[in-house]
């Protein structure tokens, strides 16, 4: 077994029990705060407009939007880190079918398996801090998974083309 099939399969494995292990940490610690806290931002805007209270309705309504994104941010990082651990282990099973030299196969596994985890911390750390640096952190972490992806995509073409 080539070195980079060993790291996209170990590493696609590792992301899903990492996106499996934050999941079940959120579902059981988080979610359920948040998602109370939700349903009782939109009650008390609705009850407020209702009142035609506008600034109580409109105080909730931003609760309510602050945490929905951070719902949705914990939600989509432990599914991306799942479905893209997936992809890494698929990619690996076949690996042996891309038509590159092992080192530029080693460079693509590594950007892939890097990008995978950046990409969805990034969208996490958006829960912290709304700054630059969780964005810039999600952004080389989406951009290495799809030039690498590309990568495997010219890789498996060529084999094709030699066949």
């Amino acid at each position: 077994m080539s070195a980079a099939r060993r790291l996209l399969i170990v590493g696609g494995i590792a992301l899903a029990l990492l996106g499996m292990t934050y999941g079940v940490w959120y579902a059981v610690f988080a979610e359920h705060q948040e998602l109370d806290g939700i349903g009782k931002s939109l009650t008390t805007s609705f009850s407020a407009a209702a009142k035609r209270d506008s600034a109580a309705a409109g105080a909730a309504l931003r609760e309510y939007k602050e945490l929905k994104y951070s719902y949705d941010r914990h939600v989509d990082a432990h599914g991306h880190w799942i479905g893209l651990g997936m992809v890494l282990v698929v990619l690996g099973i076949g690996l042996e079918r891309v038509g590159f030299n092992e080192r530029l196969t080693m460079a693509l596994a590594v950007g892939l398996v890097l990008g995978s985890f950046l990409f969805p911390l990034g969208v996490l750390l958006q829960t912290f801090s709304r700054g630059p640096v969780p964005k810039a952190v999600a952004v080389v972490g989406s951009a290495l998974v799809i030039v690498s992806l590309a990568g495997m995509t010219v890789g498996f073409a060529m084999a094709r083309t030699k066949d």
